[in-house]
């Protein structure tokens, strides 16, 4: 979306997904405020209508085209509190973003004994859920990484 200024002419391709690495950087400042949740609000309906944009153009493109997406990282600040430092359950920033986004991933590294029995250097379980309460959507995976680097993703 950076270059988008760059690309001249009737021939250059919109893109079909945005990507936005670190959003929290791009909200406010760092701490919770209040004006934080309405600029995690404007910033969230932007990339959702630049996104609604991109699929009208690649769709005027291309009839069979797929829709533009949006994949957006998003690390929560760390709790300080007596629960030492663990992450607030209930982050008000993830609730806005839930709003806008309709499918979320969440990462959480395995601390046990199961990575270093297995040869491995890291082992994550990867939850892929809708953003509703139903806790029957919820896919879950592994991610395995070995000490030379290579993944591995495995259904659970």
């Amino acid at each position: 979306v950076a270059g988008l200024h760059e690309a001249t002419g009737p021939s250059s391709t919109p893109p079909s997904l945005i990507i936005v690495d670190r959003l929290e950087s791009f909200l406010c400042s760092a701490g919770l405020h209040p004006g934080e949740q309405s600029c995690a609000a404007h910033l969230s309906a932007l990339l959702c209508d630049t996104a609604a944009f991109f699929s009208q153009v690649l769709e005027q493109r291309a009839p069979c085209s797929a829709p533009c997406r949006i994949l957006a990282s998003f690390q929560k600040e760390m709790d300080t509190g007596p629960a030492g430092g663990e992450a607030s359950a209930a982050d008000p920033i993830l609730n806005v973003l839930d709003r806008y986004f309709q499918t979320r991933c969440t990462l959480a590294q395995d601390s046990g004994y199961e990575a270093a029995a297995a040869g491995l250097q890291e082992v994550w379980h990867v939850y892929l859920s809708g953003t509703t309460d139903c806790e029957d959507v919820v896919q879950e995976w592994q991610l395995l990484i070995s000490p030379d680097g290579l993944m591995e993703f495995k259904w659970i």
